[in-house]
């Protein structure tokens, strides 16, 4: 509502097989079917769902009999249930929000990272900060990198450059890198690098009631019924899932100052922790930019407000008759809602910044994620998203990261 979603170049038939690969890759966990947006997929998933904690189920069997369909949510961590002895992830109540210091979860250190270091021709520089990247007389490709570490710069060349900072610090890259030939900054003679900066609008939501929540591991279950609409509302809401488990020092955080940290902990036992995200549409005007100091700059402004608040009113709608009331009053009572949006700060989405398109009028990359300008720089982190859709953007990351990395395989031999 208020806008369109913008298409991309490509299908999604050249992404599904990247992210069954992904999938197999980070060990996702889940389950064909259950899902009612679930698009065509021509794998099962490699690992069975994560299964819910009692409390949880609860939830997934009340939502079932006022007619939602809930499922398993698709999760990347290094869990066997039916071996629980030499299961590397324990479950437990740190998961969202904190690295593993076991190394049970399925991040891109863990499972690829870490991996690729064990090759003689991989070298992982820490402590490294990219400076701008140089293009020769042509301006047609990239020539050298050069990096401050260890109170040096440093300067390395390669014949192929790939970007991957984050859609916020890729685009400032490439806005500092601006020379004679790209005085707008590399990759952006159509003006749209930095503009169109996307990180949905997401909202925690707490739900009271008199059951207490012992769950550890909540993170488990979803619900998708709203994500194209309702017969009241016939635009996108978006996609209802869990945070990981509160405790009274993360409700402190937001809490009024005359509310003791008692009643938080009391709150907390008895609180179930949804989260709430809805589309952002991509604007020109939220945008990174630079200072002339260097300083990164970040300008954004909400908008599908209203889908997003259509979708905590349907939250509200389904948990009244189960038990949660309707109320959103950030004082501790019987049954109360507690609702907080995300702040900018939280840019955990990123995406957007430096969109892929046929058109190098309208985008800064082809189909294959490649700079329309230089023939030598890819960009494949959350920058080359046209929209954003309503879920986590991290699997279409890492799908389309396994095939530009094809495309580039394919151009080296």
């Amino acid at each position: 509502h208020g806008g369109i979603s913008p298409a991309w170049p490509i299908s999604y038939a050249d992404l599904e097989p990247y992210y069954s690969e992904a999938e197999r890759l980070y060990q996702v966990h889940g389950e064909r079917g259950c899902d009612p947006t679930e698009p065509p997929a021509a794998a099962p998933y490699a690992y069975p769902p994560v299964s819910h904690e009692p409390r949880i189920q609860q939830l997934a069997d009340d939502l079932r009999r006022v007619g939602l369909r809930p499922f398993h949510v698709p999760l990347g961590v290094m869990l066997d249930e039916r071996n629980p002895r030499t299961s590397r992830c324990i479950r437990c109540n740190t998961c969202d929000g904190h690295p593993c210091l076991i190394y049970a979860k399925s991040d891109a250190q863990v499972v690829c990272v870490d991996p690729a270091l064990a090759y003689p021709n991989v070298t992982l520089l820490t402590n490294a900060y990219v400076a701008r990247l140089d293009t020769g007389p042509s301006g047609r490709a990239v020539t050298s990198v050069q990096v401050r570490r260890d109170g040096a710069t440093e300067t390395y060349s390669a014949n192929i450059v790939v970007v991957s900072c984050g859609a916020i610090n890729s685009a400032a890259l490439l806005l500092r890198s601006a020379n004679d030939g790209h005085p707008q900054g590399l990759a952006n003679g159509s003006g749209v690098v930095g503009r169109h900066y996307m990180s949905h609008i997401n909202s925690v939501y707490l739900a009271l009631s008199k059951c207490a929540n012992p769950t550890r591991f909540q993170k488990t279950l979803a619900v998708n019924d709203f994500y194209f609409g309702s017969k009241e509302w016939p635009y996108p809401m978006g996609h209802i899932s869990f945070v990981g488990k509160t405790d009274g020092h993360v409700l402190a955080a937001g809490a009024p100052a005359l509310v003791p940290g008692m009643t938080l902990e009391l709150m907390a036992q008895h609180s179930l922790d949804f989260w709430l995200t809805s589309e952002d549409l991509p604007h020109p005007d939220n945008r990174v930019t630079m200072d002339r100091d260097g300083t990164i700059r970040l300008s954004y402004t909400p908008n599908n407000h209203e889908g997003h608040e259509r979708l905590v009113a349907k939250l509200k709608e389904v948990l009244d008759p189960i038990g949660c009331e309707k109320h959103l009053i950030p004082f501790f009572s019987r049954q109360i809602f507690l609702g907080q949006g995300i702040p900018l700060a939280g840019v955990a989405h990123q995406n957007g910044t430096i969109r892929f398109g046929n058109d190098p009028e309208t985008s800064a990359l082809d189909r294959n994620c490649k700079a329309h300008e230089l023939d030598n720089l890819y960009v494949v982190d959350g920058s080359f998203f046209p929209s954003s859709g309503a879920v986590n953007p991290a699997l279409t990351i890492m799908a389309n990261a396994l095939r530009v990395g094809d495309h580039i395989l394919e151009r080296l031999q």
